[in-house]
């Protein structure tokens, strides 16, 4: 093919990308009527999440020196941090101005990654496409809801138009969601060179393991992602059901009230879980001791580089003395819960037991 003609083509896709969903042509059939009969997007698990920290080396140090993760990538002011073997990761930015350090996204694996395809696919279930400004800090957590966008990644270049864009939508409540490739290790088209960690780390990653939210109503919520991804539930915690992403193990949680109509506040993504071999909640604690932190008091918030231990009863899913489930705040206070690798939310000692 022309290599003219192959850009030419590329651009129109990409400019195509960036119109408004009201700016094009429509049939008799309503955007609701599209949604409902919308097909579902595949996706085979979790695959990446974002934190915005204060300190961008501290928070490496800190983490390399936990889990030994290597330097997936360095781009622009961004770290990508490896997740176990791999491909799977988390990011380290800066955070923006006025922002607080927090859980920025959480990201998705789609098999065959078509970048264009899917943000049609997502068009069609009511997601208006817009541009990457929607995810430059310029704009709020809501007026970004419903929205997708594809982002540039820094360093290819100066045009808008190579193909090398990550894809990102906001759902209901605000909550930015990434669509990725199952390969991608943090670089988007790009491979990775992994730059080895200072040391082993004292805790063995394995892969990424829920995402936890709060959001305005929790069952519209889940009903988004059930009707864009044909997620089902695997598990209930309470009276929150928890949607199943991929494998059996990977879930999405989201808690909150039952607010009617449009979200008046934004979603928040409370933390990521990650699964981890040898798990032991005694050993565990110590480690997290010795590197550090120290115990969370008693009915007191969590401060910075603190660890504790929520014993989730029978009422809440949990095994009959309670079904324990570790978390800790990093430097910035960013809650992470670290779980074994059979966790899939539901019973037993190790929360494994999800009736599959």
């Amino acid at each position: 093919m022309n290599t003219r003609i192959r850009h030419s083509r590329r651009q129109l896709l990409f400019a195509l990308s960036l119109l408004p969903l009201t700016s094009l042509p429509l049939t008799s059939v309503s955007i609701a009527q599209q949604a409902d009969e919308a097909p579902t997007i595949t996706t085979t698990g979790l695959h990446s999440f974002g934190l915005r920290v204060t300190d961008v080396e501290r928070s490496v140090a800190f983490y390399q020196g936990l889990f030994g993760s290597p330097v997936a990538a360095r781009i622009g002011d961004k770290v990508v941090l490896q997740i176990g073997d791999g491909p799977e990761y988390f990011t380290l930015s800066p955070v923006r101005s006025g922002e607080q350090p927090h859980i920025s996204y959480f990201g998705l694996a789609a098999p065959g990654f078509d970048r264009y395809q899917l943000q049609n696919q997502l068009s069609q279930h009511g997601l208006n496409r817009t541009v990457d400004s929607m995810q430059a800090g310029q704009t709020t957590a809501l007026s970004r809801a419903l929205h997708s966008w594809l982002a540039r990644m820094p360093g290819e270049g100066d045009t808008m138009l190579a193909d090398n864009h990550e894809l990102f939508f906001a759902d209901r409540d605000g909550i930015v969601v990434q669509l990725t490739s199952p390969s991608d290790c943090g670089m988007g088209d790009a491979p990775c060179s992994p730059e080895p960690a200072p040391g082993p780390g004292l805790i063995e990653l394995r892969e990424i393991n829920h995402m936890t939210s709060y959001v305005s109503n929790f069952q519209l919520t889940n009903e988004f992602y059930q009707k864009v991804f044909g997620y089902e539930y695997q598990a209930y915690q309470g009276t929150f059901p928890l949607l199943g992403v991929g494998d059996g193990t990977h879930f999405l949680m989201f808690v909150g009230g039952a607010q009617p109509g449009q979200p008046a506040q934004p979603g928040r993504i409370d933390h990521a879980s990650l699964n981890m071999e040898n798990f032991s909640v005694d050993s565990l604690l110590q480690t997290l001791t010795d590197y550090g932190l120290s115990p969370r008091q008693e009915g007191q918030p969590a401060a910075p580089l603190q660890h504790w231990v929520s014993m989730r009863m029978p009422e809440r899913g949990g095994a009959p003395g309670g079904t324990p489930e570790v978390y800790f705040s990093d430097p910035d206070g960013i809650h992470i819960q670290l779980q074994h690798h059979t966790y899939c939310g539901g019973g037993n000692e190790f929360g494994g037991d999800c009736g599959q």
